[in-house]
């Protein structure tokens, strides 16, 4: 096995290993303490995603979270949460799809011949639950 296959497999398992993102139960608990800023940027930078646009999807600024890394203040538990959900949903998407790329095409595509993408689910809670819903049931071998 090439030194690429190997670094390329369970990125986001490797790189947030120290997150107790397990369960519901596990990441309300993580939130409640308020997640340093640095892993919404290693997260961004994990799934290729704009950090402009990561902030939009957890209903923040791209400048309110510099300010809060230039103060060195946590996340809130409400972006937290959203942030360490969004986490457990890119790590199983990795897992299901292969690699980030593919989980992000797949996100990007319409649902049900309709004009909803995934990607439009995941600005609240709630739609990260939906969509992880929706990648379970693929693993299961239905369509989605």
């Amino acid at each position: 096995m090439s030194t690429t296959s190997v670094s390329n497999k369970d990125l986001i398992k490797n790189k947030f290993k120290d997150l107790d993102i397990i369960s519901n139960h596990a990441i309300v608990f993580s939130a409640r303490k308020g997640l340093n800023t640095k892993v919404f940027y290693d997260f961004a930078d994990i799934i290729k995603m704009p950090e402009k646009k990561l902030a939009f999807i957890i209903n923040l600024s791209a400048r309110t979270i510099s300010n809060y890394k230039e103060k060195r203040k946590n996340l809130e538990p409400l972006y937290s949460e959203h942030l360490l959900k969004l986490i457990a949903l890119f790590e199983k998407g990795e897992e299901i799809f292969g690699n980030i790329d593919e989980f992000n095409y797949w996100l990007n595509k319409p649902l049900w011949n309709s004009k909803q993408k995934p990607i439009d689910w995941i600005v609240t809670s709630g739609g990260v639950d939906f969509v992880m819903e929706e990648i379970d049931k693929l693993a299961q071998g239905y369509p989605a």
